[in-house]
């Protein structure tokens, strides 16, 4: 255990993975702490916004194949069941805006895992993959099933997963699968200052929105306006819509609480 660091600074929480031997590999104890810290990370009320990353140079080589094969295939479980949404989609269960910051290899269940991030940077040392096919498997948490062909459209997709070649980081940036191009010195730099960015609006307003936005990804006009209207009424009643006209009125900065 200990290869999941967890550090809060001025709202902003910062999740690294920490194995940079095996570039971040996960193994099941590194993999149930991920969980468990991204769980704890959503339920924390001094985070405002997370931030993803991996020890520089390293983001996550995927499931550690070593510590896989210790069971085999025929009796292994599953992490969890079908509804059990927090065990394969951890980052995406997070009510706050999570950022991800990426220097290295994301392959397999790392590409996954950046999949599951609302926001994505990287540096030119950067490189996806999902090469679930080349080891007789799926996407391994559903992200790139479900998630990647709606990040990237479905021919992108499709190519990706059937064939599981890497992409560098230009050409995920070609894509839109990352929003910016970074260098490694600038990297956690310029995600601090997009989280600080973040952290500046009202949290209330970014967990309606964030559901808002996922959950609409499927859903019918009529289904989605009937969020959208419940989740405005919610925010007229809300502490934080009453700051924000107010601080614009009395022309300071508005500090949100998130109620």
């Amino acid at each position: 255990m200990g290869h999941i660091i967890y550090e809060v600074h001025d709202g902003v929480a910062t999740i690294t993975l920490d194995r940079p031997e095996k570039k971040n590999a996960m193994t099941y104890a590194m993999l149930g702490e991920f969980i468990e810290t991204v769980a704890h990370a959503g339920n924390d009320a001094d985070a405002r916004v997370i931030v993803l990353t991996g020890r520089p140079g390293a983001f996550c080589a995927g499931t550690d194949l070593a510590d896989l094969a210790t069971i085999p295939g025929t009796v292994r479980g599953l992490r969890g069941s079908a509804e059990e949404h927090d065990k394969w989609w951890p980052l995406l269960q997070c009510p706050q805006p999570v950022i991800c910051a990426i220097d290295g290899p994301a392959v397999g269940m790392g590409a996954e895992f950046t999949s599951q991030c609302d926001i994505r940077i990287a540096t030119p040392n950067a490189r996806f993959a999902w090469n679930f096919v080349h080891r007789g498997l799926v996407p391994d948490t559903g992200a790139g099933t479900w998630l990647l062909p709606r990040l990237i459209g479905l021919q992108n997709a499709m190519r990706l997963l059937y064939t599981g070649d890497f992409i560098s980081a230009e050409q995920a940036l070609e894509l839109g699968y990352i929003a910016e191009l970074i260098d490694s010195a600038s990297l956690l730099d310029r995600a601090y200052a997009m989280a600080a960015s973040i952290a500046s609006g009202s949290p209330h307003s970014q967990r309606l929105i964030k559901s808002l936005v996922y959950e609409g990804l499927t859903s019918s006009v009529e289904q989605h306006m009937q969020r959208h209207t419940a989740a405005m009424g919610a925010c007229f009643k809300s502490d934080d819509h009453r700051e924000g006209v107010a601080s614009f009125l009395e022309r300071r900065p508005a500090v949100f609480t998130g109620t």
